[in-house]
């Protein structure tokens, strides 16, 4: 009897949940971009965080982001891009991108969000931010030098790019694949910003699987 109780609850369980990711719908739960954006690995599914240093928001959704992102599989290639909205997020956007490229991301991505939502610290310009990343066991004279190349200059632009390809105007805003924008509003909160994404990474693989 509770064999077959049991059986009965987990069908139950189960048509609930194929039913709540049927009832995602685009323009409702989610955008879908009228022109995709191209990504980087078309052998993988691409999910794309939009964020910001300075957005409360992006802050609180990171620990929950982190967590997510752990227990995605090889196939779902995860991205950050840090947007500019205003003259004072340039800096922090040219941080990460400086970080990036020296492989320490892991190292100081959290660490920034800690110091200017917690430490209430202000990162004014370059000097500001060298300081802070040295703090953290990244060497001086390389971040300076990496902070105002021609890579990161060109990381700067091709983000640009990729923002208005995604048409973001908020952030943090996640895109699947090129194709689709999720953000809290449209999803109902960040943790069902997930549940969405969810949804569309297990879209994007039963196409990639065809």
């Amino acid at each position: 009897m509770w064999k077959a109780l049991l059986s009965v609850l987990l069908v139950l369980g189960l048509s609930t949940t194929a039913s709540a990711a049927e009832d995602y719908e685009a323009g409702k739960h989610f955008v879908e971009l009228p022109f995709a954006v191209k990504t980087a690995d078309p052998a993988k599914i691409e999910v794309t965080e939009l964020f910001g240093y300075p957005c409360p928001h992006c802050n609180s959704f990171e620990p929950m982001l982190a967590a997510w992102h752990k227990q995605q599989s090889e196939q779902v290639d995860f991205q950050r891009i840090p947007v500019v909205f205003g003259r004072s997020w340039e800096p922090l956007a040219r941080a990460y991108y400086t970080a990036e490229l020296l492989n320490s991301v892991e190292k100081t991505h959290q660490p920034m969000f800690d110091a200017i939502h917690l430490q209430k610290k202000r990162f004014r310009n370059m000097d500001d931010l060298a300081d802070y990343y040295a703090e953290m066991g990244i060497d001086r004279a390389l971040f300076e030098k990496t902070y105002g190349s021609f890579a990161v200059n060109t990381k700067m632009n091709q983000g640009e790019s990729k923002v208005r390809g995604y048409q973001v105007d908020g952030v943090p805003s996640l895109v699947v694949n090129g194709k689709y924008r999720v953000t809290a509003a449209m999803a109902g909160g960040q943790k069902q910003m997930l549940d969405v994404v969810n949804y569309l990474v297990a879209k994007e693989q039963a196409e990639l699987a065809k």
